[in-house]
């Protein structure tokens, strides 16, 4: 305790108001973990709206297009870069379900008719796929791709390189999104399949060559 005689100097007295002040009870609760960042950011974006006013003519006039142009650019890039995206431009052919090549073929018929194009090309290539599985002329592996199926496909049908490429491209576009799907591209693909069905690898017919 000090007597009321005693002199108090003023930095003695300084800390002493600011230690009283610092009690909870002449002020707020303690700021929470959400206050600091918000305080800390709402004063970065203070000191960097301040200087880009200060080295560019016009203040706002300026300023507030160029944030403008910056907004929709971030956003631009995130919307190219959403998961969704990503995941159509590793788009595989599935069938990994334990069904035949008529049992895809059917389905496709069904969403055909049901104007589901995009399933129905979907479900066109996989009976495409299934069928050459089937028939031994490419090795059945999960995950293939449509210009994976196209280029191995042609290695053993040569005379339908074109079309198995053809088929791959109006897959990939249904895939990924580039181009709806219609009904000329279901037609090219089951005209494909119809195509395939009639058509032998070149090792079975060097086979059925009569040898002199």
């Amino acid at each position: 305790m000090l007597s009321a005689t005693a002199e108090v100097s003023r930095s003695e007295g300084a800390r002493l108001a600011r230690e009283e002040l610092a009690k909870k009870i002449y002020g707020e609760a303690e700021p929470t973990l959400l206050d600091i960042i918000w305080e800390r950011v709402t004063d970065w974006l203070s000191e960097v709206t301040g200087r880009m006013e200060a080295a560019m003519p016009g203040g706002w006039w300026v300023l507030g297009p160029v944030l403008a142009v910056a907004a929709v650019v971030a956003i631009g890039l995130i919307i190219y870069a959403r998961p969704a995206r990503r995941s159509r431009r590793t788009a595989r052919i599935d069938t990994t379900a334990p069904l035949t090549a008529a049992d895809h073929r059917s389905a496709a018929e069904r969403n055909a008719a049901a104007g589901d194009y995009a399933e129905a090309i979907r479900e066109r290539l996989r009976t495409v796929t299934r069928d050459l599985e089937e028939r031994a002329i490419i090795t059945p592996r999960p995950g293939r791709t449509a210009t994976e199926l196209a280029t191995e496909a042609s290695e053993a049908l040569p005379d339908r390189r074109e079309d198995l490429f053809g088929a791959a491209r109006v897959f990939n576009d249904v895939a990924y999104g580039e181009r709806p799907a219609t009904a000329d591209g279901y037609r090219q693909l089951r005209e494909l399949d119809e195509r395939l069905a009639v058509t032998r690898p070149v090792d079975q017919d060097k086979k059925a060559e009569p040898t002199g």
